[in-house]
């Protein structure tokens, strides 16, 4: 990913980890796997570990730890109804921003 791709991906991280979570159920694993086969190959796990976190730090998922076959239980993030709430905004945000930008981009042309 080149550095343009990077400090943008860092503004949009939390939603698109939250849209991985509105599908299912996961782990820090699981959405870091998810991320890479979305395209996202250079996302490092501890970015996505440490905006876990921070999102439940602030309510939008619930968590449950549940017993791995390999070392301690995993943390699996279910996205709560204020996560939905929060998704649902950021997607309103996203669509705002993207025909704004292709508006400017057509002008441009």
């Amino acid at each position: 990913m080149g550095k343009q791709m990077t400090e943008m991906l860092k503004g949009v991280l939390e939603g698109v980890v939250l849209a991985v979570l509105a599908v299912r159920p996961a782990y820090g694993y699981e959405i870091t796997a998810a991320l890479r086969d979305q395209g996202f190959t250079d996302i490092a796990e501890g970015t996505v570990y440490a905006l876990l976190v921070r999102v439940e730090q602030r309510g939008l998922v619930d968590v449950e730890k549940v017993p791995s076959e390999k070392g301690p239980p995993r943390k699996v993030f279910t996205l709560n109804a204020t996560g939905r709430d929060h998704l649902d905004e950021f997607w309103r945000t996203w669509s705002f921003l993207s025909d704004r930008l292709t508006e400017l981009r057509e002008e441009g042309e």
